[in-house]
């Protein structure tokens, strides 16, 4: 820049006058040439002859005037630059793979735990309600209290009908123990009423045959139908005794049905003993308590609100946590339970939690998926399915720092 500034050509009229004193007017084609040469001497950098290849030199002279300016050679430093920085390239790809060989990584990957739903086993109003949105609670902590009216008046109920076949049950027991001494006395009585209409009958009939026996003119008529009418009545008696006896004789049956309302009874105490337990049971059941430490979440209860069996309350998710994540089937060849696993947090990023893997589903997730693919019907397009993996978290867990269920993360899995 400084030589071009340096050099200001001459006007053209000056440049004739200068060339017409100095040489002879047969000398002017060949000096005419001198200024062109001269300035584009000024504008070009200098260069060493010798780098110069003499044809080209001699390319240029023929040329003549009208040849533009001579092409620069390109310097090696950029071919130099260039291979050091492939050499770079190369070595850190080659510490990359080094690196992360051993290395197994996914963001398909979720934090897991134990939600549990709470629902009430009773129906009827809520009277009382104890907790909040996101409160931690602890086992056996009140949640909500039912109206327990018409329960307390079941238990009442089955109190009574328990008393009631308990008596049932010490009558019956007594009613047997009874019939078990009346029924042989009833027997030995019967035998003795029969052998004494027996004795009656014996001398009733020792009249009768001494009425018949004697002279008519030693006795009356009277005496005759007396002694007959007694022997006949002899005869009913011992009949009677006879059938007496008969009855009394069955005393092993009545001793067993006078035992047979035992069973039964004892069966009815059961019957209302269980129904006491039960009634008992739904009592306790109008007092939801808390089944494990945990949070209060999905809250859909109100004091008031009038609940049926079975639906759902609240849920409350323990503080067990732990990751599933899906990895690739082609991700799992040197993958064990037991391999150390780095994790991520994306909602923390600056929390850093160490795990290990703990088991490895036997099934795809699309194998239990509500509707599974049949692969047996229509064109078969393969694609890679993803195996849940359970990740315990061994240690790195804030307690200032909540981690909810459901929140992405991490994984990395470190392989033998």
């Amino acid at each position: 820049m400084a030589d071009e500034q340096a050099f200001i050509e001459p006007p053209a009229e000056e440049r004739r006058t200068a060339r017409a004193d100095a040489a002879p007017r047969s000398d002017a084609p060949a000096r005419s040439d001198a200024p062109a040469k001269e300035r584009r001497t000024r504008d070009e950098p200098p260069a060493d002859d010798h780098d110069e290849p003499d044809d080209e030199k001699g390319g240029d002279k023929g040329e003549g005037k009208g040849k533009g300016k001579k092409k620069k050679k390109r310097s090696p430093w950029g071919f130099v630059i260039l291979g050091v920085i492939v050499v770079i390239a190369a070595i850190g790809a080659a510490w990359y793979f080094y690196a992360t060989r051993n290395l197994i990584t996914t963001d398909d990957a979720f934090t897991d735990g134990r939600a549990i739903t709470i629902a009430p086993q009773v129906k009827g109003v809520v009277t009382e309600l104890d907790i909040t949105d996101n409160q931690f609670v602890h086992a056996g902590d009140v949640l909500l209290r039912i109206d327990d009216r018409d329960y307390v008046a079941a238990r009442d109920a089955a109190k009574g009908q328990l008393d009631l076949a308990r008596a049932q049950f010490e009558a019956s027991k007594i009613n047997a123990g009874v019939i078990a001494v009346t029924a042989p006395a009833r027997l030995q009585q019967a035998q003795a009423q029969l052998a004494s209409a027996k004795a009656q009958q014996v001398r009733a009939d020792a009249d009768y045959r001494r009425q018949h026996d004697i002279n008519p003119a030693a006795t009356t008529k009277q005496n005759v139908d007396q002694a007959t009418a007694a022997a006949a009545q002899a005869a009913a008696q011992v009949a009677d005794a006879d059938a007496q006896v008969k009855q009394a004789a069955i005393v092993p049956q009545l001793i067993d049905q006078a035992r047979a309302p035992i069973p039964e009874n004892s069966a009815q105490i059961i019957q209302a003993q269980a129904q006491l337990d039960q009634a008992e049971l739904n009592l306790s059941y109008t007092v939801i308590r808390a089944p494990q430490d945990g949070w209060i979440t999905k809250r859909n209860v109100e004091r008031g609100d009038y609940v049926q069996v079975g639906s759902s309350l609240l849920s409350i998710v323990t503080p067990q946590v732990w990751v599933t994540a899906n990895f690739k089937e082609t991700q799992l060849a040197r993958m064990r339970p037991g391999d150390h696993v780095a994790i991520t947090v994306d909602a923390y990023p600056s929390l850093k939690l160490s795990g290990h893997v703990d088991s490895i589903q036997l099934g795809t997730g699309s194998k239990f998926s509500a509707f599974p693919a049949e692969n047996a019907t229509g064109n078969y397009v393969k694609i890679v399915q993803r195996v849940p993996v359970k990740i315990i978290i061994d240690s790195g867990l804030d307690p200032n720092l909540p981690l909810p269920l459901g929140a992405s993360v991490d994984p990395t899995v470190t392989v033998k």
